[in-house]
């Protein structure tokens, strides 16, 4: 499992990659054509733009929900000892984990909606966008599972 979850990450820092790459053509387009008389100003390419950066922050934050680098809040205090530091990251792990069921639960009838509408400019179907809520929170879960695993590991060892 731990081999298909690695894979996964991998493929989502390409998409990410990707994806930044791309966000650079319409933007500079754009620029261009503002102080370039004969470039024409296309307007698909501001909705590619936008498209580009929803997935891009989604997909950022795949990635940095497996890199355990999503902004955390420390409300509890430090523990000392290998149980309660695995308690404590369960905890956090409970409250991200529901984070992720908001975007799965609320995000789907999203997804249902978007197989209705096609986008303004580029006319291209709108549940490619909207997909990506809860594919974000599916993610999370996959990654919350393979810490969650960690993080028994590390309440069941002896050491303090």
């Amino acid at each position: 499992m731990k081999k298909i979850i690695n894979a996964y990450y991998s493929f989502l820092k390409v998409v990410l990659t990707t994806l930044m790459g791309i966000l650079i053509i319409p933007v500079t387009m754009q620029i261009f054509a503002r102080y370039v008389d004969f470039i024409p100003r296309y307007i698909w390419t501001e909705e590619l733009a936008r498209f580009c950066f929803i997935w891009m922050i989604l997909v950022g934050a795949m990635i940095a929900m497996r890199e355990n680098e999503h902004f955390t809040v420390d409300l509890l205090p430090t523990p000392k000892t290998n149980k309660g530091k695995a308690l404590s990251l369960m905890f956090v792990d409970l409250m991200t984990f529901t984070m992720a069921a908001i975007f799965v639960i609320w995000g789907w009838p999203l997804v249902k909606f978007g197989l209705l509408q096609t986008s303004e400019m580029a006319e291209l179907p709108m549940v490619f966008i909207y997909a990506a809520w809860p594919l974000t929170g599916l993610t999370w879960i996959l990654f919350l599972s393979e810490r969650v695993a960690d993080h028994i590991k590390l309440f069941r060892s002896v050491a303090p």
